[in-house]
């Protein structure tokens, strides 16, 4: 049997009628790999005239992770970063000791509807790297390596697989894949982390035989390899990688293997000293209520 643990996550508002799967945190486990938080948002259909925009916000500790499979969207980020996202790039924001960014909907698809689809995922820096200075860092679809397998395609958005390496550079081993399985497709996926994770994005897979619905996260059984069958077609993204070295406290948008620091962090943006996005006065208020 493959499947160690299946999260079936949560529906989360994240105000205006944008709605994402929550598959990470979950109250059953924290992390996978390095990831300790990941949202599927989409497919949504935007009107003209409809306002989705992220205002900027601050993070610290971590770092997001953003893929789209449809749309765009525009970062921007208090050390100067003005960069669009589209389709199949990855974009590597490292916040280590504090950055602040905002993601938007590009102007010139303000006035016009369009399909918005992507995941985003954080990933906890190691303790040791936690205060680092920030950073970003966007590779271009064109530079992420594909191998093509029978009846399958994987994408090496991060880390090593099917002998392809992935140019993204991260802190610690991390894997993340984004594989096209033809209908009636199989594509066997090696042990390739000490935490390996799948998420059937639009159809039901099997898992060494065991069914997998669509939008369920299921964790691995480490070191073996695992027989991925797709009986109608499947896209899925394939997430892990080391085990995080302690755990994690998670606020709002910060991470942190300590407790004081989260509340330092709280502190500094209550204060607004965390930093600006240049053109940009609007910002995500603290929550009201503290962290403990």
């Amino acid at each position: 049997m493959a499947i160690g643990l299946q999260l079936s996550g949560q529906q989360k508002d994240l105000g205006g009628g944008f709605t994402v799967r929550r598959m990470l945190p979950s109250a059953r486990r924290q992390a996978v790999g390095p990831f300790v938080f990941f949202d599927h948002f989409g497919p949504i259909e935007v009107e003209p005239g409809e306002n989705h925009d992220v205002r900027p916000h601050p993070h610290i500790g971590l770092a997001t992770v953003t893929y789209l499979f449809d749309g765009a969207i525009m970062h921007r980020d208090s050390l100067g970063t003005a960069q669009r996202v589209e389709p199949g790039a990855i974009n590597w924001m490292t916040a280590g000791s504090g950055i602040v960014h905002s993601e938007r909907g590009p102007d010139d698809l303000k006035s016009r509807a369009y399909t918005n689809h992507g995941i985003q995922l954080w990933a906890a820096l190691p303790a040791a790297h936690e205060e680092t200075g920030p950073a970003f860092e966007h590779t271009p679809a064109a530079n992420i390596p594909e191998v093509a397998l029978h009846r399958a395609k994987v994408r090496v958005l991060i880390g090593t697989a099917f002998g392809k390496v992935s140019p993204v550079r991260t802190l610690a081993p991390t894997v993340y894949l984004d594989v096209h399985i033809e209908a009636g497709g199989t594509v066997e996926l090696p042990a390739l982390a000490a935490e390996l994770a799948v998420y059937a994005i639009d159809h039901d897979i099997t898992l060494d035989g065991d069914m997998l619905a669509a939008h369920v996260l299921a964790l691995l059984r480490p070191g073996v390899p695992t027989m991925i069958h797709a009986p109608r077609g499947a896209r899925l993204m394939v997430v892990g990688g080391d085990a995080l070295d302690g755990p994690r406290l998670i606020w709002w948008n910060f991470v942190s293997s300590q407790k004081a620091r989260i509340a330092q962090a709280a502190d500094a943006w209550q204060a607004q000293v965390m930093g600006r996005v240049d053109g940009d006065d609007e910002f995500i208020p603290l929550p009201e209520r503290r962290p403990a």
